[in-house]
This record gives C-alpha cells, sequence and structure tokens, in this order.
C-alpha cells in the first residue's frame, strides 16, 4: 500500500530530466503539497542533448556547444512552468546541469564527487519519502539515477520509503502500486505536461499518453542479499562477449571489466554468477552489462541489475 502523505511526509522527487518530475510523479507532488508535507525536486539533467525536436524547433542541423547550452536554458524554463502548474514553488526545485545522456559515464568518471554532492543534499534534507527512477527503466540516465541515489542513501544510512517509477519501457504502465488522482489533480498534469512544449513539438502523442497513464510505483524493499543472489540475469551470445564490459557500482566505488576479465563462475548452461569476492562490502551493489560502443539507439540493451 503506498503511504498517506501527511505533514510530516518530506518528499523527494529524483528526475533525470525535465517532465519527468511530471510524468512520474505529478500526481503525488500535489497530494503531498496539499496534505501539508514537504517536497523538493532533484532535476539532475537540464534535459540539453536532446537534439531532434531542437533541430525541429530551431530549423537547423548543426547543434554545438552553445545551441545545447540555450536548449538547456528553454528546458529548465519549462520545467519552471510545470511545477508552477503543479503548486510547486521555484525554491522547491534543485537542478544539478549534469550531462544529459551522460550520467552513466560521470557515475563511471566521477563517482566520488557525484556521491559527496548527493550526500551533502540528502543531509541537508532527510527526506522520508523518495521516489526516483525504476532500475528496468531503458534509459540510460534514468538508471544511472536510481543506482547513484541508492548508494548515496546507502553511505548516508538513510532509510526513507522508496517508490519508484518508469518512464521507457511499458512494464509498470498501469501495474505496480496505484495512486489515486482526482480530476482536478489531472488536469494540473496536463497543463504541466504542456509547459514542456519543446517535448510536445515532436511526440505530442506519446508524451500526452505517458501523462495519462496511471500513476505507478513499485516499493523498493532494502535488504541484504544471499549468494544465489549473485547469479546475473543475462546470457549473451558467445559472438558478443569480446565486445561486451561490465560495471560494478558499489558504496565502496566503481569497477569495470571486459567480459572475459570479469571475475565470473561459470555455472553451466550459459548461466554466469558474479564472484562473492567483489561483493565483500555491505550496501547495495548494481551490476552493468553494456558496450562501449557509438550508436544511435539512446536505450540500454541489458541495463543495471541489482545483486545484492
Amino acid at each position: 500500500m503506498l503511504p498517506i502523505p501527511d505533514k510530516q511526509t518530506r518528499l523527494l522527487v529524483i528526475a533525470p530530466h525535465p517532465d519527468d518530475e511530471t510524468i512520474g510523479a505529478g500526481g503525488l507532488l500535489q497530494q503531498v503539497r496539499e496534505a501539508g508535507g514537504e517536497v523538493r525536486i532533484w532535476l539532475l539533467t537540464d534535459g540539453d542533448n536532446n537534439p531532434w525536436p531542437q533541430r525541429w524547433l530551431e530549423r537547423r542541423l548543426w547543434i554545438g556547444a552553445a545551441e545545447r547550452e540555450r536548449w538547456g536554458r528553454r528546458r529548465r524554463n519549462e520545467v519552471a512552468q510545470a511545477l508552477a502548474a503543479l503548486g510547486i514553488a521555484p525554491e522547491q526545485l534543485e537542478g544539478f546541469s549534469w550531462p544529459d545522456m551522460g550520467l552513466t559515464g560521470r557515475l563511471k568518471g566521477q563517482f566520488a564527487a557525484m556521491l559527496d554532492l548527493l550526500e551533502v543534499r540528502l543531509r541537508a534534507w532527510c527526506p522520508n519519502l523518495v521516489v526516483l527512477p525504476d532500475l528496468g527503466d531503458r534509459h540510460p540516465d534514468h538508471g544511472a539515477a536510481h543506482v547513484l541515489a541508492r548508494l548515496a542513501m546507502a553511505r548516508e544510512s538513510l532509510t526513507p520509503i522508496l517508490l519508484t517509477y518508469l518512464v521507457h519501457g511499458g512494464a509498470m504502465a498501469g501495474a505496480g502500486e496505484i495512486l489515486k488522482i482526482g480530476p482536478v489533480h489531472q488536469d494540473a498534469k496536463r497543463q504541466a505536461m504542456e509547459a514542456h512544449a519543446s517535448q510536445t513539438a515532436l511526440s505530442g502523442t506519446r508524451m500526452r499518453q505517458l501523462v495519462e497513464r496511471p500513476e505507478a510505483f513499485t516499493r523498493v524493499e532494502i535488504g541484504r542479499g544471499s549468494p544465489s543472489s549473485y547469479k546475473l540475469p543475462w546470457q549473451p551470445a558467445p559472438w558478443l562477449k569480446p565486445l561486451l564490459r561490465l560495471t560494478l557500482a558499489s558504496p565502496s566505488g566503481v569497477r569495470s571489466w571486459s567480459w572475459r576479465r570479469a571475475p565470473l563462475i561459470e555455472q553451466g548452461q550459459g548461466q554466469v554468477m558474479l564472484s562473492s569476492e567483489v561483493v565483500a562490502t555491505a550496501g547495495p551493489h548494481f551490476v552493468k552489462l553494456h558496450m562501449d560502443l557509438p550508436s544511435p539507439w539512446i536505450f540500454d540493451v541489458w541495463g543495471w541489475h541489482e545483486i545484492s
């Protein structure tokens, strides 16, 4: 059962991009505000690496650093208007301006600095309800946002209620625990979505469908795993293995290996297990299977998996 908002609720919504706050938790944000609780939204990126709508609206092909910065300003203005439609004050939004489509790379390269900043913000806010992207979301920024937030909370020993939302990937559309949203709140969500005009320019039908679907959440139960949970869910084809990498993120840091050099234990019939020697520290551990090759496909093929 979803928690009932009240005056003691301190809600933190983590949005990798402008519009995720509206799609993922626009109704919940309104309910917490009306119940007298407090809310914060962390906007991790400015959504500036969004080239096709920008090409369409600005009638240009080439997009450089200056154009991306201008697009980021536009999307920050849009999210401010969207939050106003939801009744959220500007000071309740905290922007990080991390690179759009670059959270995974930044996680691997600047992990300590990112976690240090998140820990400082968590200590200042101390939320008791956190809404964050689902680990199974196929957008790489969404999966990385989940990993970063979970590891920062683990290092701070925070144990709020954790709820996840899914935007990219239909497994949770209409599933999970459904938040009941009245017509007034739903209309405000529609207005908030229309404020993200850069996103509705080319994908208006899809974006409006996302905001109309039930607001569904999955609760994350935090606990220690067992050796059996170190089994990896993937069985890549042999011809792919030379191209694959495995990245492990835990409270102690990030490590990465090629598939053939990764600390794996063969279990037969294609099943593999991560060696317990690299999962020795307490706290959540997340592993990602990926290829470091350029591709026009922005979504994860395999994504992240929590192993303990």
